[in-house]
């Protein structure tokens, strides 16, 4: 008796096999429905898993350097007596190590008004040479300009409230703020108009619509506070998820009680159901791969059962179970890859040009897509992270693999004789 020779495992043979079993019937197109629609739901499901993990990163990040941008990562406030001697301790919390900038604040809650309408606003007091080094202000001027503020005869406001109070550069606002002196009848307020030197814009409607800063003399002035400030700003040359590392130098630094506030803190309930969105979005479209997956699953039962009697003539003719089994596997599986790589491809395309999509749809749809005042930031952010990326593409694949190995299985134990019988 011949030794029959058999097929190398992936041989040609059943690569040809299996390109040949992913081919409709002319009737139905060039490849099969079920497998298109499997090849859909993976490219599909990997792209709006890459474009939506991509906008919440951006979001994160873009979030996170303009709070950073504008408050600092740690901010450091009196315990048990005012930071009366704020220039000293802002002195040697500058020779830390680490630390790029310190900035001494006075803050406090106003009404700002023009002639036509009023806002509630944060005043924020600061030295001049301190807000030209923050760049998310200075390099961000967009009327007027910043040297009447450090003459100390101006005030710089956010975009927004210039858009709400009808406001330019060179026009009058007067500031209202709860006064200290109390009659029989009622606070009376402090009032004092200035002029506005420049308009600046964040990106970040939160700020630009309440943001006011007057120079730190001024500030400490109309707030009546005995050559103190609120708060000393710290910002740090470190990426802002390593401010941990630096509590312990600037509190020894300051030496003086102080109470540490990073920017964790601040923020922490707004992060914290970020970070649950993300999760919660991630397991959502994980499930429209996991789908997908299934319909490979479907797909391939389907076809197993179509070429029974495909199968049963070439079991006779001396392919071996392992044979067939490799051939439903590549067919299942090239449905999986090329869908994934295909997803990756159109998830990285929509990525990188996010926010002219976001544009074109507003256009198309005559509508504020994702609009400024209900998420911070005035365009769409992608940030691309491609330890995150490759394991989506890891998973899908993973998924799509898992999906062809029940049915590959199946086809391999198809009884030749049972095949002919009901084929």
């Amino acid at each position: 008796m011949e030794n029959v020779t058999r097929p190398l495992p992936f041989s040609a043979f059943e690569w040809l096999l299996s390109g040949r079993y992913l081919r409709a019937r002319r009737k139905e197109g060039f490849i099969s429905v079920i497998a298109g629609f499997s090849f859909l739901g993976i490219m599909l499901g990997v792209a709006t898993l890459i474009i939506v993990m991509a906008v919440m990163n951006g979001f994160r990040k873009e979030l996170i350097d303009k709070i950073v941008g504008m408050n600092g990562h740690l901010a450091v406030q009196p315990l048990e007596s005012p930071l009366t001697d704020w220039q000293d301790v802002a002195a040697r919390i500058g020779q830390v190590s680490g630390v790029k900038l310190v900035v001494p604040v006075v803050d406090g809650p106003a009404l700002a008004s023009s002639a036509q309408t009023a806002s509630g606003v944060l005043i924020r007091g600061i030295r001049a040479d301190d807000l030209n080094k923050l760049a998310s202000v200075a390099s961000n001027i967009r009327d007027g300009s910043l040297e009447a503020f450090q003459q100390g005869e101006g005030v710089a406001i956010g975009r927004r409230l210039a858009e709400q109070l009808s406001l330019r550069a060179g026009d009058p606002i007067t500031l209202v703020a709860p006064g200290e002196n109390l009659t029989s009848k009622a606070v009376t307020p402090r009032m004092k108009p200035y002029k506005v030197a420049a308009v600046f814009s964040t990106d970040m409607s939160e700020y630009d619509s309440v943001m006011v800063f007057l120079p730190l003399a001024e500030a400490q002035a109309y707030f009546n506070r005995a050559n103190d400030v609120s708060a000393i700003e710290i910002f740090l040359e470190a990426r802002p998820d390593r401010v941990d590392d630096f509590r312990k130098p600037v509190a020894d630094a300051a030496a003086r009680p102080v109470y540490l506030v990073d920017w964790r803190r601040r923020t922490s309930a707004f992060f914290a159901a970020l970070q649950v969105e993300r999760n919660v979005m991630f397991l959502i479209l994980t499930l429209i791969v996991l789908v997908a997956a299934l319909n490979i699953v479907s797909g391939l039962i389907m076809l197993v059962k179509d070429k029974g009697s495909d199968i049963a003539i070439l079991r006779t003719v001396g392919a071996s179970r392992g044979s067939i089994m490799r051939v439903f596997l590549i067919a299942g599986a090239a449905i999986g890859v090329v869908g994934t790589l295909t997803g990756l491809l159109v998830g990285m395309l929509v990525c990188v040009n996010i926010e002219k999509i976001r544009q074109f749809l507003s256009w198309i749809t005559n509508t504020e897509l994702f609009p400024p005042k209900l998420y911070f930031l005035s365009k769409m952010p992608a940030e691309i992270d491609f330890g995150e990326t490759a394991a989506v593409v890891a998973m899908a694949l993973t998924l799509s693999f898992l999906a062809t190995l029940y049915p590959s299985w199946r086809a391999a134990r198809l009884d030749p004789v049972e095949a002919f019988r009901y084929g």
